[in-house]
């Protein structure tokens, strides 16, 4: 599984947040997406690797900039942390 963060700017509320994540959810198979307009990024689970050019398109359809993407391996962690 794979953990991407974006930077994304220009969310101002919680239905900014939901249009983000609701055009994430639409435009790829992912497993969780949550977004912060304090943190100014969106955090997407997928099972499989993402098309970063498709990912960034997705959210500035919905008339975001969608900036910098860092993309590392996630694992769900166990009740013991492994």
């Amino acid at each position: 599984m794979w953990k991407y963060t974006v930077r994304v700017t220009g969310m101002m509320c919680g239905m900014c947040e939901s249009h983000v994540n609701d055009a994430v959810r639409r435009a790829f198979p992912v497993k969780k997406v949550t977004s912060s307009r304090s943190k100014k990024e969106t955090t997407v689970i997928a099972e499989t690797e993402l098309d970063e050019a498709a990912l960034r398109e997705a959210i500035r359809a919905t008339g975001y900039d969608a900036g910098e993407i860092r993309k590392e391996p996630w694992g769900k962690k166990g009740l013991f942390g492994r």
